[in-house]
């Protein structure tokens, strides 16, 4: 590997990242707390309402919606319906960054399907909230125990965001994907595998991958702020177990497209792979120039990720294998 400026500039060869790590470790009970947790909260009927409306697009009618959160307070999404009756052919529930959202992507949403843009429990734009908002400390929330850490209820909104979108939109129910990056990307490979409503996946840059090997290395996001906690409180490395979006990913048997960076200050690269090498079902790799970095590379890169995902939605059934 070359050394940049600093160790959180760290790049990695292509060669290095495409050779599979060993698997992370997990609890011996991983799937049953995800089953657990999966049967409290991702079954049944989801309580929202609608909040106001928002400018539309040509296609498609935009709203802001309340909806019932799994951590037992009201969280923001904004729902975006085609306007014409009997085009909606697909579903899309779209997760966001560390630092929540403020609108939804118009752009990532196509004329015949219906999209929900959830925002996860203490995330912008959810202003009362039991989890803190900025990152490094949203991150650590309630990290103490499986049960109460935060990333627990972020995964499980990804599932009640999904039944509200089926709620207004049943002809999705047939074709029901998820699109996320980074925070949203890790999130949405803990949370796919428990839920069969899912057709296909993408994940941009996705955090929380293999844990034994991201916190080995400095980063500039939210990952410095569990790697220092653990200095002092090393028994929540066991909490973190359950949350790793590569041993998740062993279990999704959806196609699933990611998209990896060779550089990346604030998710470590090896995270990044290492969620795609656990996957075993049909899956793609797009391979970024660098992700969390700004310029006009990285406008590139993630234009090309993005693209390479909307294709591997678009593809046919047979293509994918």
């Amino acid at each position: 590997m070359t050394q940049n400026r600093s160790e959180e500039l760290t790049e990695y060869s292509l060669t290095a990242l495409l050779t599979a790590p060993e698997p992370p470790e997990e609890p011996a009970d991983f799937d049953g707390f995800w089953r657990g947790t999966f049967d409290e909260f991702g079954t049944g009927r989801v309580g929202w309402e609608f909040a106001r409306h928002l400018a539309g697009t040509e296609t498609h009618d935009v709203t802001e919606i309340r909806f019932e959160s799994s951590a037992g307070e009201q969280a923001v999404a904004f729902l975006m319906v085609p306007r014409a009756v009997g085009v909606v052919r697909r579903g899309l529930v779209i997760g966001h960054g560390y630092g929540g959202r403020a609108a939804p992507d118009l752009d990532q949403v196509p004329a015949d399907t219906a999209a929900i843009f959830p925002a996860a429990p203490g995330t912008p734009p959810n202003t009362s909230s039991r989890f803190p908002a900025l990152p490094d400390e949203h991150v650590l929330a309630g990290i103490a125990h499986r049960d109460t850490y935060s990333h627990r209820f972020a995964a499980a909104d990804v599932w009640r965001a999904a039944t509200v979108l089926l709620d207004a939109a049943p002809a999705a129910a047939g074709a029901l994907d998820f699109s996320g990056g980074s925070f949203g990307g890790g999130i949405g490979a803990m949370a796919l595998p428990w839920d069969a409503r899912f057709r296909r996946a993408s994940f941009d840059v996705p955090s929380f991958g293999h844990h034994a090997i991201r916190l080995t290395r400095r980063c500039t996001g939210s990952g410095e702020a569990v790697r220092r906690h653990l200095n002092g409180h090393p028994e929540a490395r066991a909490v973190l177990g359950y949350f790793d979006a590569a041993a998740a990913a062993r279990r999704i048997r959806i196609p699933v497209h990611v998209a990896a960076a060779v550089l990346d200050p604030a998710v470590d690269p090896r995270g990044q792979f290492a969620v795609y090498h656990s996957l075993t079902g049909a899956r793609r790799l797009t391979v970024r120039a660098n992700g969390h970095l700004d310029g006009p590379i990285a406008a590139a890169s993630e234009r090309s990720a993005r693209l390479d995902a909307a294709d591997f939605f678009a593809l046919p059934d047979d293509r994918l294998a």
